[in-house]
């Protein structure tokens, strides 16, 4: 389903679709209900979710409609590449409400080696998410737009943000209980670290991971882009590689 043109016409979809999405609270047809009762007000491809625990591990929290490649939009991003995603980073620095990747993403990250394999490679346009502050982890309910479509539009996202208190409300009720970090998984968090590299170097190379620019590391560590550059250099060195690419299967790909 589509979300409807009409103001009058979209509210009452919106209205009748979230009743079922209400009804079935606990039940495992809700993350379904809920997907359906969004798409009256914005049309989208796909909904699914990720938890983050205290430790620093991902977790599936809703990923049973996945459209499209699997390997690539739940397993490597658990095994790792959630670590430089944007929406992980606003769950950590406290956001609330709904997230919109193109207002929370760095300068670069379109030019990133995850932004590559995660986005372009499954054709995933665009995307928003709703933080979801559960029991056991925080997590995010991601919409994604998908192939030859437009972004979110303002109007979309004034929607969605205007529903989101709702949202919310209903996905930690349902949640909040039921989720818990998988029991005996012993693999550990994802970390960007290496024992060659200095503190600082390391700060930096997260950060170019993460995609951004010498610039915006700059303003971010209050350093200037020339002492980026610098150490910049000097961890590739250090690494023996010469670009982000070589960067990124360095620390990530092996997970």
């Amino acid at each position: 389903m589509t979300a409807k043109t009409g103001a009058v016409g979209y509210i009452d979809d919106w209205n009748a679709a979230l009743a079922g999405a209400v009804t079935a609270l606990g039940e495992p047809g809700f993350p379904a209900a809920l997907e359906d009762a969004l798409k009256q007000l914005v049309p989208f491809e796909m909904m699914n979710g990720f938890a983050y625990a205290p430790g620093g591990k991902a977790f599936d929290l809703d990923n049973e409609r996945i459209v499209g490649d699997r390997t690539t939009i739940v397993d490597h991003y658990l095994a790792g590449a959630y670590i430089v995603d944007p929406f992980h980073d606003a769950v950590r620095s406290g956001r609330r409400g709904l997230l919109v990747m193109r207002r929370l993403a760095p300068d670069r990250f379109t030019e990133t080696e995850y932004y590559r394999r995660h986005y372009q490679a499954t054709g995933i346009l665009d995307e928003v998410g709703f933080i979801l502050r559960l029991r056991h982890a925080d997590a995010v309910l991601s919409l994604s737009r998908i192939g030859a479509v437009p972004a979110f539009s303002r109007r979309d996202i004034a929607r969605l943000e205007s529903a989101a208190p709702l949202v919310q409300a209903l996905a930690e009720r349902h949640w909040f209980e039921r989720f818990s970090p998988t029991a005996g998984d012993d693999q550990a968090a994802a970390a960007i670290s290496h024992p060659l590299l200095s503190k600082r170097e390391l700060e930096i190379v997260t950060l170019i991971l993460k995609g951004h620019s010498s610039y915006s590391i700059a303003a971010t560590l209050g350093l200037s882009p020339n002492t980026v550059k610098v150490h910049r250099r000097q961890a590739y060195a250090k690494l023996g590689i010469s670009s982000q690419a070589e960067l990124f299967h360095l620390f990530l790909s092996r997970r």
